[in-house]
């Protein structure tokens, strides 16, 4: 990070690798041994072979972003998006590498997660204003507007535990107006909900890029990236495989896809 523009930098990575630990464990199979391993579980732990594994969930991955930007962040399944937004966010310490952030940061990893299925969405919306540090009385005077972008209508006063996924999603999106971060860090949610809905939450963004925060998003609708995102990072097993512009990236990531789905056909 240079001292000219160091100022700008809302998030700095250098080099940021991640691992995790992963146990194996092999047994001779057969039909007897299985049931006998199912009855007996002591069995099992004595009758079988274990190891442990270094897997590198991201590696050498550095990027930065700059107040007001919006980053996204493309790959396949298992490429390390989760991984890298979760260190962050600050779930993970890298194990090698450094990574600065400046500010207040409101971290969407997994929409509704805190969520009392028992209570009414009503009800969840105070009880993660409090979770999130939110006064009770600014919870108050927004509860409208909450209610009001969620789209859940009268659904708003009924247990969560009768939500569709699609209804928890969006209730947690919603909940989100309450915070005021300096960036926000967003694992695939903004598909959550139909069309109107995901042109509301750009709208949303566009307040927060507005105001100069910094949005990382996740995401493997190439839709929502070219919409939103200002810069694209694909990454490919754990390494920052391109960075660029929203249509350059996401056209040679569609492009590989498709010459494998091409391959696979071909087979």
């Amino acid at each position: 990070m240079t001292s000219a523009n160091a100022d700008d930098i809302a998030i700095f990575a250098e080099n940021v690798s991640v691992k995790y630990l992963i146990r194996y464990y092999r047994s001779h199979v057969t039909l007897r041994n299985t049931v006998l391993n199912a009855l007996h579980p002591r069995r099992r732990r004595k009758n079988r072979s274990r190891w442990t594994a270094e897997h590198w969930a991201i590696r050498d991955v550095s990027f930065e972003l700059r107040s007001g930007e919006v980053g996204g962040f493309i790959g396949r399944n298992g490429s390390g998006k989760t991984t890298l937004l979760q260190t962050v966010a600050g779930v993970f310490e890298p194990d090698t590498g450094s990574l600065v952030h400046r500010g207040e940061m409101s971290c969407l990893l997994s929409l509704g997660a805190g969520f009392n299925p028992t209570l009414t969405g009503r009800e969840n919306i105070y009880l993660n204003g409090a979770i999130l540090g939110v006064p009770h009385k600014t919870v108050q005077d927004s509860i409208d507007e909450v209610i009001d972008f969620s789209d859940l209508g009268e659904f708003i006063d009924a247990p969560v535990r009768t939500y569709s996924a699609g209804m928890v999603s969006r209730l947690g999106f919603s909940v989100a107006m309450l915070v005021d971060p300096d960036v926000v860090v967003l694992d695939e949610v903004i598909r959550a909900g139909d069309a109107a809905f995901r042109e509301k939450a750009g709208n949303f963004l566009d307040r927060f890029r507005d105001r100069g925060k910094t949005i990382l998003i996740a995401s493997h609708s190439m839709d929502v990236i070219r919409r939103q995102c200002d810069r694209v990072f694909w990454l490919d097993r754990g390494e920052l495989r391109m960075e660029g512009g929203p249509e350059e990236v996401t056209a040679a990531y569609l492009e590989e896809a498709k010459q494998q789905k091409d391959r696979l056909g071909s087979a």
